[in-house]
């Protein structure tokens, strides 16, 4: 998940203009992502070819969409729609996540051991394209939708790869749209240099909180953060976003325990397929015994008969047989 959709509406919310928490956050992403980029890059995970197309496609729109929202009437009415713009994406976010959750459990998404489909040259570049816009206009989408938007044309792409392409792809898309933004509305020093030193650490310590807490829920938890904010932000009431929040606390795994009836899977699980890159479940340490206990039982009295000592017969019992 991208951190775009978790930080723009948080700064929106801290009463900074939407215009100046895209900016702010698309800069901050660009050096964030960097790095994370180049440890995947080291390592050899990304698919080049798959990262180029979709580079070629973004870039370029991502760059432009700075510019679109400032065609739209006074400064107010481009924050207004940028505010919906920001909404949208939100629950656009929400939604393909939630897409990507049932793929990857009941679909077997990202447990391929391959590369990219060959082909889909246009389609990939369009991806690239579409989410580019999405970036460049709100700072949501390089880590969610365009990863979906992946596994729904690649299916065999292995996990490693599908994350490593995802990253390195991200950085000229962030870095496109964030130089767009600064050329349009600047940075604020005050909100850019906090975001920056923070989000190292920040990193460091959610990896750390991520092996003690259980991944479902950090999904649940994503999905219901965004559900709520894309709402807040489109101007619902409060009242009705509480309600809803609630309906989706308690209705959520509810319904998701039924979809996985469904597919013949248990209803509660404290397996994940998500959190092993393979899908499969552990294998035990030792292989199980399925000796039954009475027939181990003789077999072992056997054994003991067959080798006691004090069965065998002694010299005088020789001499005398």
């Amino acid at each position: 998940m991208g951190g775009g959709a978790l930080m723009t509406p948080a700064l929106v919310f801290l009463g900074i203009p939407p215009s100046a928490a895209v900016a702010n956050d698309l800069v901050a992403a660009a050096v964030n992502k960097s790095v994370g980029a180049a440890v995947h890059a080291r390592t050899g995970s990304p698919d080049w070819r798959l990262a180029r197309l979709l580079v070629v496609g973004s870039v370029p729109f991502a760059f432009a969409g700075a510019f679109l929202i400032r065609l739209v009437g006074s400064p107010e009415e481009q924050e207004d729609l940028l505010k919906v713009f920001i909404g949208v994406a939100l629950l656009l976010a929400a939604s393909t996540y939630t897409l990507r959750v049932y793929g990857s459990v009941f679909r077997g998404w990202g447990r391929g051991t391959g590369d990219a489909a060959q082909g889909r040259t246009v389609a990939t570049i369009a991806v690239g394209a579409v989410g580019g816009l999405l970036v460049g206009l709100t700072s949501v989408g390089s880590g969610s939708i365009i990863m979906v938007a992946l596994l729904l044309l690649h299916p065999g792409l292995a996990a490693r790869r599908l994350v490593g392409t995802d990253l390195v792809q991200a950085v000229p898309l962030v870095l496109a749209a964030a130089v767009g933004h600064v050329i349009t509305s600047g940075v604020d020093w005050n909100v850019l240099v906090p975001l920056v030193v923070g989000g190292t650490p920040g990193t460091m310590l959610g990896a750390r909180l991520a092996a003690w807490v259980p991944g479902s829920a950090i999904r649940r938890g994503i999905v219901i953060v965004l559900t709520l904010t894309g709402l807040a932000l489109l101007g619902v009431p409060p009242t009705t976003v509480g309600a809803i929040g609630a309906a989706l606390l308690v209705l959520g795994p509810l319904g998701w325990a039924v979809l996985r009836r469904a597919h013949g899977l248990p209803a509660f699980s404290s397996f994940d397929p998500m959190d092993r890159r393979t899908g499969d479940p552990p294998a035990p340490e030792h292989p199980a015994d399925t000796t039954p206990p009475a027939a181990s039982t003789a077999s072992t009295t056997a054994t003991t008969a067959t080798t006691d000592p004090t069965d065998r017969p002694g010299p005088d019992e020789r001499t005398t047989r």
